[in-house]
């Protein structure tokens, strides 16, 4: 390990808004504020939504600017990364965020019922080789089921024409409600203003898409609690290219 991640991991320690519970920790120490998030940290009553697979935290440190009554939870296991928005979130006395550096999956053990309102997936990898390691498989909305209220929103902002097309396919199996779905945001004059300005913010990875030309793509909809969810069995064409920094992206062609 890095010198630099070496004194990222002991800063880390020391910031009042990180929790550090990988799969090693909890597996032997019991993580006591489940179901206590709002009274223990945030010390108010205000609605939580999670950023799982938050990378630097651009996006949960940016919701929480926007607003100040709603608390932000950025979840990751990448400690590095999450350094950043969690140095930034404590030096601009940002308390209404924390950041928590877990495995996404053991998730449903941090939080109880109806603790989480809505849940962001920015830019998470797609998993094509992999349905059960998805972000929006049914594997993993059974778990969001755990703790996000009844019809909670999950917000998909993606690259991927994979990752869009399998949630599509996966909303559309299960009748989920579709609240809003675009397959590019920033050229898509449908959208008011309210929904531009929070879909504005951007990741690191987010502005490498953009800088080669690539389609952002959004969808929003409800995860009802009840009925029995089910995959889609539709093939669906991969991506010709894969995550940035996973591989040298010098011959990559712009996709639009």
């Amino acid at each position: 390990m890095s010198k630099g991640k070496l004194q990222k991991f002991a800063e880390m320690e020391t910031f009042k808004n990180v929790f550090q519970y990988p799969f090693s920790v909890i597996a032997t120490t019991p993580f006591e504020m489940k179901g206590r998030w709002r009274e223990d940290y945030f010390h108010n009553d205000n609605p939580i939504i999670l950023e799982l697979g938050c990378g630097k935290g651009e996006y949960t440190v940016g919701l929480a600017r926007l607003f100040p009554d709603i608390n932000f939870i950025g979840v990751d296991i990448k400690g590095a990364r999450m350094h950043k928005g969690a140095k930034e979130a404590l030096e601009e006395g940002l308390a209404n965020v924390a950041f928590l550096r877990t495995n996404i999956e053991i998730i449903d053990r941090f939080f109880a019922e109806d603790e989480v309102a809505e849940i962001w997936l920015t830019f998470s990898d797609p998993q094509m080789k992999n349905v059960h390691k998805r972000l929006t498989s049914t594997f993993f909305m059974e778990r969001y089921r755990k703790f996000l209220v009844d019809k909670g929103i999950i917000h998909l902002k993606t690259d991927s024409n994979f990752l869009f097309t399998y949630t599509r396919l996966m909303v559309e199996k299960n009748n989920l409600p579709l609240l809003l779905s675009t397959t590019d945001l920033y050229h898509d004059d449908s959208l008011d203003e309210a929904t531009k300005g929070i879909l504005s913010i951007q990741t690191h990875y987010e502005q490498q898409w953009i800088e080669r030309g690539l389609n952002i793509k959004y969808m929003k909809f409800l995860l009802p609690r009840e009925g029995q969810l089910q995959e889609s069995e539709v093939e669906i064409e991969l991506d010709d290219y894969r995550s940035y920094k996973r591989y040298s992206r010098s011959d990559v062609q712009a996709r639009v």
